[in-house]
């Protein structure tokens, strides 16, 4: 195959995005699963999805980014949190409240984007170091609701903990949105 024939951004079905695009098509099996309260498949499903996020990026890093790749990971991981928390909350694992807050500061951020993108002022895109802490801890808190159901454990003072330590980070991490949407700085 000749450079000229590889579309701009590498090629579509590269290893990295057919992983991806396995984990995005995960997401309904995993919410069958916690809907049908079969936690331990949940959890495994959870869990080779966060396996293959760090593969998919090792290979991305190593053989080169995508323009699909680069739309489809960040999709791929919002569809899974998003989605885990409504789950979790509809069955009473996770609190309602919590799935709306952090639903609510993804439709913000997405929100903000798009109005400056309207307004031709496209925003730079720079990690804040909260929003990687945000992130982790609903990684963490969703990977908890999952094991101790699928483990049958019972630790209610844990997990509150790290439900008021996501609610804290979700709350930072979109007021720092916020602040960087009107002051135009690079937003993370």
């Amino acid at each position: 195959m000749n450079s000229s024939a590889t579309p701009p951004g590498g090629l579509l079905l590269n290893p990295a995005n057919l992983i991806t695009l396995a984990r995005l098509c995960a997401v309904p099996v995993a919410i069958f699963f916690v809907l049908r309260a079969a936690f331990a498949p949940a959890f495994a499903i959870f869990a080779a999805a966060g396996i293959s996020d760090a593969i998919d990026g090792w290979l991305a890093r190593r053989q080169g980014t995508t323009t699909l790749g680069a739309v489809l990971d960040p999709l791929a991981d919002k569809a899974l949190m998003i989605s885990m928390y409504i789950t979790l909350a509809l069955m009473r694992i996770l609190p309602d409240w919590l799935a709306i807050l952090v639903v609510f500061r993804d439709i913000l951020i997405i929100g903000g984007v798009v109005t400056l993108w309207m307004f031709a002022q496209p925003p730079h895109i720079a990690p804040f170091s909260i929003s990687r802490a945000n992130t982790f801890l609903q990684i963490a808190l969703v990977g908890l609701a999952l094991g101790t159901k699928a483990a049958h454990l019972d630790l209610p003072a844990f997990l509150s903990a790290m439900i008021v330590a996501v609610t804290i980070s979700t709350l930072a991490s979109g007021a720092a949105y916020v602040l960087a949407f009107f002051n135009r700085s690079p937003i993370g």
